[in-house]
């Protein structure tokens, strides 16, 4: 499953998904045509295919696209925009033009090297005007798209209280179950939007997901007792309850991160100590 979420708000605008035989790029292709024109759309490094990205920037106007360069990827500077920002030109090769018919034999874009915390990072952008999208911006934006993890997590903690698996056993009731819990999602982080509103200065992404979801589902409860006439108060009422569920800043990571190690099911043999003579 692939999903495209807009930052600020964690909510869900597009989703693909289907078999073990389809991969992540070819979901992502069913996104292109649910882009809107006037986004910058931040993409995981797995997604990197110039044909995907060349499709993403020419289906509308204004539909940029923003990834870290592959390891490896070989390109020719055409000239220099700044410091650590130049204009490239990457060639692509025979497979990805029969794949993409309208793919060219080089794409042009914007290649910004960055170092943070000593390490160097390239990112690749289709947004070469350098004069509307400043290399320093256009950097820190990118270090924003951890945020769509955030909302797979509570999406998998929260709501599917960290259940390893779905209810349903069959291709198509699967299939509607994960529409079911993307559609949950949606209404949830709609209802934190309108709460965000009654907020001077905070954004949606800044209120507590797991509270405001336990304040939806508590809602949901009254309704069903309330007369008809007064859901448009309450539903006002939970949107004025914002104010309960604000998050506190957001801390800097304290330690680097790393792979932890998986808990194993069953306890595990001590090992046998071992001598050098």
């Amino acid at each position: 499953m692939v999903c495209q979420m807009e930052l600020t708000s964690h909510l869900l605008t597009a989703a693909a998904f289907g078999t073990m035989k389809n991969s992540e790029t070819e979901l992502a292709e069913q996104l292109i045509g649910q882009t809107g024109d006037n986004t910058l759309t931040l993409m995981d490094k797995g997604y990197y295919s110039l044909g995907l990205l060349n499709a993403w920037s020419q289906a509308g106007e204004e539909r940029h696209w923003m990834i870290a360069l592959r390891r490896g990827a070989q390109y020719e500077e055409v000239r220099k925009l700044g410091k650590g920002d130049h204009l490239v030109k990457l060639k692509t090769s025979p497979q990805a033009r029969k794949k993409w018919p309208a793919l060219g034999n080089e794409v042009t874009a914007r290649l910004l090297t960055v170092t943070r915390k000593g390490k160097v990072c390239q990112l690749l952008t289709s947004m070469t005007d350098t004069m509307r999208y400043p290399g320093t911006e256009m950097a820190e934006l990118y270090s924003h798209r951890w945020e769509i993890e955030l909302g797979y997590r509570e999406i998998k903690q929260t709501m599917q209280l960290s259940r390893l698996t779905l209810r349903s056993k069959k291709p198509e009731l699967v299939e509607q179950e994960l529409w079911g819990v993307l559609l949950a999602y949606n209404l949830v982080r709609y209802q934190m939007i309108k709460m965000a509103g009654h907020l001077k200065g905070y954004r949606p992404n800044q209120l507590s997901f797991s509270e405001s979801c336990g304040m939806v589902m508590r809602m949901l409860m009254t309704l069903q007792g309330a007369a008809p006439g007064r859901i448009p108060e309450l539903m006002h009422d939970l949107a004025s309850m914002g104010h309960l569920v604000k998050l506190p800043t957001r801390r800097e990571r304290a330690f680097p991160r790393v792979v932890k190690e998986r808990p194993w099911k069953y306890p595990r043999a001590p090992k046998k100590s071992q001598s050098v003579a």
